[in-house]
C-alpha cells in the first residue's frame, strides 16, 4: 500500500473501526475449498489476513497456514481471541508470529519477497484484493506473482455491493476487473455466486443493498514452453 493507505489501515484498528472482521468461519470457504484437492501439509498463504477465523479453519484442515497483515494489533488480536501462545522473531522487516501450524508475518505486503515467505501451494485470497484500492490492485498481483509459485492456484472470494455504482468497475462488475487483473496468466473459473439483500449502512429507512459474494479458482496457466513439451 501507499503509505497514506498503510496508517488509515493502522488507524482502523487502533480506533477499533473492525466491523469488517469476521466472527465465524466463510461459509463459502467450508463448502468450496475441498474441491481443490489440496494434500495436508500443504502450505496456504493468505494476504491482507487480519485477524480471519479462515486461517484457524485451514490450519485444522491439516495445512500449513501463512498470513501477511501490517497491524500488530490486528495479529495480537488474532493469537489472543483464540487462546494461542504465539512466538515472535524478527525477519527483516517483518515480524513473525508463529503458534503449530500457524503463522502470520506483520509487515507491509508489498515489502514481501519471496524468500521471506517461503514455499507456498496455494493462496487464499478473502477479499484482499478487493479491500484494497482500485489503483493499487495492479500492483497487488504483480507483487503476488514474485513471490509465491506460478502454478500455485488461487482460491478467491469477493463481496460486491451490486448496487453501488461508486466507480466504473464497480458498475461494470468484479468480473471484468478479475479477467483483467488475471485472465494472462491464469485459467478463471466462477465456481458460484451468492446474493444476499442486507440493510443498507447509511440508513436503517433506506431499501437494502443487494451483496454478491463469489468464489473464483484461478489455476495457472501452462508456460509456452511446458505446452510444447520443453523442458
Amino acid at each position: 500500500m501507499t503509505h497514506r493507505d498503510n496508517v488509515l489501515w493502522l488507524q482502523c484498528w487502533r480506533d477499533h473501526r473492525t466491523e469488517f472482521t469476521q466472527i465465524a468461519t466463510n461459509p463459502l470457504l467450508i463448502r468450496f475449498w475441498p474441491s481443490l484437492n489440496l494434500a495436508k501439509g500443504s502450505r496456504v498463504f493468505v494476504p491482507l489476513c487480519g485477524r480471519s477465523l479462515d486461517m484457524l479453519w485451514l490450519a485444522q484442515q491439516g495445512h500449513d497456514v501463512i498470513g501477511v497483515e501490517i497491524s500488530p494489533i490486528a495479529v495480537r488480536a488474532f493469537f489472543k481471541d483464540n487462546k494461542l501462545t504465539a512466538t515472535r522473531r524478527k525477519l527483516g522487516q517483518f515480524t513473525l508470529w508463529q503458534h503449530g501450524r500457524l503463522q502470520i508475518l506483520c509487515g507491509d505486503y508489498f515489502a514481501l519477497t519471496k524468500n521471506l515467505l517461503g514455499r507456498i501451494d496455494t493462496v487464499y485470497d478473502h477479499a484482499a484484493l478487493t479491500a484494497l484500492p482500485e489503483d493499487l490492485r495492479h500492483a497487488y498481483v504483480a507483487n503476488l506473482s514474485r513471490i509465491v509459485p506460478n502454478n500455485a492456484p488461487i482460491f478467491l472470494l469477493t463481496t460486491e455491493d451490486t448496487d453501488s455504482c461508486a466507480s466504473p468497475s464497480l458498475a461494470l462488475g468484479i468480473d471484468n476487473e478479475i479477467n483483467a487483473l488475471y485472465a494472462e496468466s491464469f485459467a478463471i473459473t466462477l465456481a458460484h455466486v451468492e446474493s444476499v439483500f442486507e440493510p443498507n449502512p447509511e440508513s436503517p429507512e433506506a431499501p437494502p443493498i443487494r451483496v454478491e459474494f463469489k468464489v473464483y479458482q484461478l489455476v495457472a496457466k501452462p508456460l509456452l514452453g511446458d505446452t510444447l513439451g520443453v523442458a
